[in-house]
């Protein structure tokens, strides 16, 4: 952001460069545009379609949420929740990315009523008992939005444990939310954030850390969230 010094989740100072959000904004605005018309005239997969056109709306949510622009941000948001749900028809079996992908911009837009429609919605596909750890982090992050936290804090407790097979960090944090250890979900927190501030490469090429954004949404109900400063997070 213009101007803007912060501390990083490793404690150290540094000035990132400016990033034109609404540059990005454009360009993502662009993409679901694209996608959109290919929807219309039938050209490649329908199902692929959608996802382009959910990932792309998520980008340009995100983008508007570093703007600060609420109000738009919340407008994208449920347009990626939308699609990614409508993507699930016709799709690979197991694709739970996909209602990942929903519950999480339904809770980035502040849609309550439609976050725990959707969390429904990712449990009923049976990612409780899914075989990948992506189909269980749905529902753990589900459970959590539905307020089943010993449900929650199960499903993260075998994320932790499968190794390198999902992020440690990201089931630390849920875990700490369904266990209500503000301790435990700050540790969790601060890594999956380092996490992303080591990477290079980000969905659509948005430098923003939406999971964090997703967690301490979830955080913020129930009294524990952080609130750390980073360039890849919004200005409070």
């Amino acid at each position: 952001m213009p101007g803007r010094c912060c501390q990083s989740a490793a404690g150290v100072p540094y000035a990132p460069g400016v990033t034109d959000w609404a540059g990005i904004v454009r360009r993502e605005q662009g993409r679901y545009a694209d996608a959109t018309a290919r929807l219309a005239a039938k050209r490649g997969s329908h199902q692929k379609q959608l996802v382009r056109m959910a990932n792309a709306a998520a980008g340009a949510g995100l983008a508007e949420l570093m703007r600060g622009r609420r109000p738009a941000a919340s407008g994208w948001l449920e347009r990626a929740a939308e699609a990614y749900r409508e993507s699930w028809e016709g799709a690979p079996p197991a694709s739970f990315g996909r209602p990942l992908g929903a519950v999480k911009a339904r809770v980035l837009a502040g849609d309550t009523p439609g976050a725990e429609a959707d969390a429904r919605w990712a449990l009923e596909l049976g990612t409780r008992e899914a075989e990948s750890p992506i189909g269980r982090y749905a529902a753990a992050l589900a459970a959590l939005v539905l307020g089943l936290d010993a449900e929650a804090s199960r499903l993260a407790r075998d994320l932790e444990g499968i190794g390198e097979a999902f992020p440690s960090e990201v089931a630390t944090a849920l875990r700490g939310l369904a266990e209500g250890d503000a301790v435990l979900y700050a540790e969790g927190l601060l890594r999956t954030l380092r996490s992303f501030e080591a990477r290079s490469s980000y969905l659509e090429d948005v430098p923003v850390a939406d999971t964090v954004l997703v967690l301490e949404a979830l955080a913020e109900r129930r009294g524990v969230a952080q609130r750390p400063v980073s360039p890849l997070l919004p200005a409070a």
